[in-house]
């Protein structure tokens, strides 16, 4: 491990990825600034500068692992907060698009709670170090250096157009904005090229309401998953228990299947479902507040490991979006911190080594965006992503595997594994795995 550390690092953006980037990189400088946009509420609460933070999110089994090892005993204290921690497959009911899945013993969890809840939670432990400093109602409105190397950020008080701009002089910026991400603009503004990027778009749309569980119900620590089924039930629910027992229910559609605004639309996509499972659950349960809507726009991956300049580091959403509806997000984002971290103790702190860590960043969402796109183009409404007879190969195979996995545990058991991101998409060309698929019958 390299020692040593270095005078200031600055992280633009104070959500889940932020917070995380600045753990990471605690002990690698003397100060870390965290620039945030918003002013956080006292308390898990929600916020404008993550609208997506009304909907339901979960963290996969390698996520949680990835934040335990950043942030140790933090599992603990979300369950203390009311967190739930789902046993996979045992705890989920997953409609597959080839049918239901087998629920079996397994060490495999889900980590269920509110996005407020897990950001609070990991911001106190950035906050609680006298090395972090948050800088909040602040926007990051440039990059300072150039094609040799990033050497901090200009900033000024959000809203204040009129403002003075502050340069901030950084050894290191993490970008951890989100989807939101200016740092392309800013490279070309600096005479950068700015990074390739490739879209897919299914037009993603969904809304969401809470639900406060029914007193003797024998589900609290269950999960209730309707999937998609490719080309013609465009139409998916989720149901996810969280703290305060509560349930989150979240009904979406790709495009052209998107639920209408308000109660009413929430209701009929409910009913269109191709299962009445999430309605039945739902029968005795109150709802609590409003139906909230989202629509999550394109999946981006920026291809900032081509040759992003030295002293820049871009993670999370800012790197690679993908469609919420697959759950790989807030798991990215940790895998990538935990990169980020692990790669500035082997090799240290100077500016040099942030290629090496966008490779790494890069290679942690590689396998979840060739999914997640593979599985977006299945439907004709979708804009860009892979095509040709490749990708028609692959999804008739994983067609086999998903309706194999729905009566052979072992084949179910490695294709959760993939989808837990704990294992590539290739294990599952495995014998162990490929016999019983190409054969047929479990």
């Amino acid at each position: 491990m390299t020692t040593g550390t270095r005078g200031r690092a600055v992280v633009i953006g104070g959500g889940i990825a932020g917070s995380l980037a600045a753990v990471a990189l605690l002990g690698r400088f003397e100060r870390i600034v965290v620039v945030e946009r918003d002013r956080y509420p006292d308390g898990p609460a929600f916020r404008p500068g993550t609208p997506q933070g009304r909907h339901a999110h979960l963290l996969l089994e390698s996520g949680r692992r990835a934040l335990q090892q950043l942030v140790p005993g933090l599992e603990a204290e979300l369950e203390a907060a009311g967190a739930v921690r789902v046993p996979v497959p045992t705890g989920l009911r997953w409609l597959s698009s080839g049918g239901w899945f087998p629920r079996y013993p397994s060490e495999l969890t889900i980590t269920c709670c509110t996005r407020p809840l897990l950001d609070a939670a990991v911001r106190r432990r950035a906050e609680a170090e006298e090395s972090v400093e948050f800088r909040q109602a602040t926007e990051v409105v440039g990059l300072l250096g150039g094609r040799s190397g990033i050497t901090g950020v200009t900033v000024r008080e959000r809203g204040g157009a009129g403002s003075p701009v502050e340069e901030v002089r950084a050894d290191l910026v993490v970008d951890a904005s989100g989807r939101t991400s200016g740092t392309a603009q800013w490279l070309r503004e600096l005479g950068c090229p700015a990074p390739a990027e490739e879209s897919v778009d299914a037009g993603v749309a969904y809304s969401t309401r809470f639900y406060r569980r029914p007193p003797g119900t024998d589900a609290p620590r269950s999960v209730v998953y309707i999937q998609t089924q490719a080309p013609d039930h465009p139409r998916l629910g989720v149901l996810l228990p969280v703290e305060k027992d509560r349930w989150i229910v979240s009904v979406g559609g790709m495009r052209g299947a998107e639920p209408a605004p308000g109660e009413a639309g929430f209701a009929a996509q409910l009913g269109l479902l191709r299962d009445p499972l999430l309605n039945e659950v739902l029968a005795g349960a109150e709802p609590e507040g409003e139906v909230r809507g989202f629509r999550a726009g394109p999946s981006v991956r920026r291809r900032y490991e081509q040759g992003a300049p030295a002293g820049l580091v871009v993670l999370g959403d800012a790197a690679c979006t993908f469609n919420p509806v697959y759950g790989q997000g807030m798991t990215i984002a940790a895998l990538g911190a935990l990169v980020l971290r692990d790669t500035l103790r082997e090799f240290g702190a100077d500016p040099s080594v942030t290629r090496r860590v966008q490779r790494g960043v890069a290679a942690v969402a590689k396998d979840a965006w060739m999914m997640s796109s593979a599985e977006d183009v299945r439907f004709r409404s979708t804009v860009g992503g892979p095509s040709g007879s490749l990708i028609r190969l692959q999804h008739r195979y994983l067609d086999r595997v998903i309706a194999q996995s729905c009566r052979d545990e072992a084949v179910c058991s490695a294709f959760v594994d993939v989808m837990s991101l704990l294992s590539p998409p290739t294990s599952l060309f495995h014998p162990r795995v490929a016999w019983p698929v190409l054969r047929g019958h479990g």
